[in-house]
């Protein structure tokens, strides 16, 4: 009976111990989950007074990622200030304090007293806001702002002890505390930290503000029933303006719902999705914060009233009396054709390099400006256009494009056919890779052209004027690339036997005459065609393939880079 007795008097101690808080002690108040710490406390502590909050003695650990879909939504918005929240303020914790931060019940301070009487020792402010030091007794620390906390310790050290004792007094740790962030954030719940983090660091625990119903400029910090302060994270993002709000065990940090927003688009350094107050905004508001790049001239509004929008249309200088609405759509644009053009004449000539053009000038302006020297070759002029090397590229890649499908796609009636298609695919795909880096040229063919005095100009067009060459060139799928003198006798077979002939079989082999002045002649490879001096001749390289879609497409790439690159690119 004494063993059963024992038994029973243990149960009954444990009882005591945990009692039926046990299980209340594994939720909050709000019926939230708790983030960031071991051990939650009781549901009846969550709720502390602003005179009384207790300090929160469990100790913080790393806060957990169940946010990282939040994190990349985030990124991908377009919603001003959602990139905020992609975890750089939730990683870690404030480690310094400010000299206006007020000391709190569960801070710890290093207190160092040494001469007529040694004493080392952190202290924790108790409930009361006090620290007890031997010998002097309890001294008051609650709300003495930091970088008075020296000042208040000596002060009641130097009330007992007169003479040769010197002290040191400096903030070792900040309370932990426990805050709610609610409203309209993408996860509600408490979040540990500590009384020095800023509302950005429970936010961001939070998963952010959700970018569709929350506000931006709309936060409140509660303690209780009161509002203690209100955050626009506007300030923050265009002035680096932040209030410096010290938290306390049980605050809430809570996201109201999003008020009015329009879009910007068009010429901005921001085209986001912009929040603003019911009130009435204006257009220099939104210039504001939308930064028009320089070239922006006027603004496009595009308004919504029900089923019917209307289109409006401001120049900038304008903006003080446009006033917006909720779900406007803004655009920025550049409403004029620019003053001048500059066109650069490079090559064999005697004239100015660089020509200013009024917008609108045409090619015989600058023709008719050129001074050509006794070297020169004007009948072989080159014009080189930005526009031109852009659609070029632009081709290509799709060709190449094409060219990847053919390959990966090609089917096989036996295992050996397969393994010949493996390798010839990716024998192809080496060679797209390469042929994605090839720069096309932008050449514009003007030779021979009757309207060509008419063309019109764009800004960034390069004009060169070749010297007169007495050499052509051999290039491509033939065993010694080279440079000849022109001989009029020759025809192309000749200047391919000069340089050593076919690297590959003769037979049905492509060669390509480029003439200096752009443009381009065929022939085969046993050709007498005839070649002019400065003409480069490229032999296209021999393609080894029974895909007859494959072999047209890539010979159809191969002439591309041929044409618009001038250059001859293996296989």
């Amino acid at each position: 009976m004494t063993r059963f007795r024992i038994i029973a008097l243990f149960a009954l101690t444990l009882a005591g111990i945990f009692g039926p808080q046990g299980a209340a002690a594994q939720q909050t108040g709000f019926g939230l989950p708790i983030y960031g710490f071991e051990n939650p406390a009781p549901a009846e502590s969550v709720q502390p007074t602003a005179e009384t909050a207790p300090p929160s003695t469990a100790p913080v650990v790393a806060v957990t990622q169940p946010q990282a879909e939040d994190y990349e939504k985030n990124t991908n918005s377009d919603v001003f200030g959602a990139q905020l929240f992609t975890g750089a303020f939730a990683r870690q914790s404030a480690s310094t304090f400010n000299d206006d931060y007020a000391v709190n019940v569960g801070d710890t301070v290093d207190i160092r007293l040494w001469g007529a009487y040694n004493f080392q020792a952190p202290l924790t402010v108790d409930p009361q806001g006090n620290v007890f030091l031997p010998n002097v007794g309890p001294v008051m620390l609650r709300g003495v702002k930091n970088k008075n906390l020296q000042a208040r310790v000596e002060q009641a050290v130097y009330s007992v002890f007169r003479s040769n004792v010197f002290v040191y007094a400096n903030l070792a740790e900040a309370q932990p505390v426990r805050i709610f962030v609610g409203g309209f954030v993408n996860r509600p719940g408490a979040y540990g930290g500590t009384s020095l983090d800023s509302a950005l660091h429970y936010l961001d625990q939070a998963g952010g503000i959700d970018t569709e119903r929350g506000s931006f400029i709309d936060i409140e910090i509660k303690r209780g029933t009161a509002t203690r302060a209100r955050i626009n994270l506007y300030d923050f993002l265009l002035s680096g303006e932040m209030p410096q709000i010290q938290l306390r065990d049980g605050d809430v940090i809570f996201v109201n719902q999003r008020q009015n927003t329009l879009s910007v688009r068009g010429l901005a350094e921001n085209p986001r999705t912009f929040e603003f107050a019911p009130d009435d905004i204006s257009l220099t508001q939104i210039v504001n914060y939308a930064k028009p790049t320089p070239d922006a001239t006027h603004v496009r509004v595009t308004r919504s009233a029900g089923t019917v929008r209307n289109v409006e249309y401001y120049a900038l200088g304008d903006a003080h009396t446009i006033t917006l609405n909720n779900g406007d759509l803004i655009a920025f644009t550049a409403d004029k054709r620019p003053g001048t053009i500059t066109v650069r004449v490079e090559g064999e000539h005697e004239s100015n390099q660089e020509f200013v053009l009024p917008y609108g000038s045409r090619l015989g302006d600058v023709l008719s400006q050129i001074s050509y020297s006794t070297r020169s070759a004007p009948e072989n002029i080159q014009l080189f256009r930005v526009s031109v090397k852009e659609r070029q590229k632009e081709t290509l890649d799709t060709s190449l494009r094409q060219l990847e499908r053919t390959a990966l796609t090609a089917r096989s009636g036996t295992a050996e056919e397969a393994q010949l298609r493996k390798n010839e695919a990716d024998m192809l795909l080496r060679f797209v890779d390469r042929a994605r880096k090839i720069e096309p040229l932008g050449q514009v063919v003007i030779a021979n052209g009757l309207a060509r005095d008419d063309l019109l100009l764009e800004n960034g067009d390069i004009l060169k004027v070749p010297a007169q060459d007495r050499l052509v060139l051999v290039s491509g799928g033939v065993l010694f690339p080279q440079a000849s003198i022109y001989n009029p006798s020759y025809r192309v077979s000749d200047y391919i036997d000069q340089a050593g002939g076919y690297a590959g079989k003769k037979g049905g082999t492509r060669v390509i005459i480029a003439h200096p002045d752009g443009t381009f002649d065929q022939a085969e490879g046993n050709s007498r065609s005839q070649v002019n001096a400065g003409d480069e001749i490229m032999v296209l390289p021999e393609i080894q393939s029974k895909n007859r879609q494959i072999f047209k497409e890539v010979t159809q790439i191969l002439y591309q880079i041929a044409v618009s690159a001038g250059v001859v690119l293996g296989l």
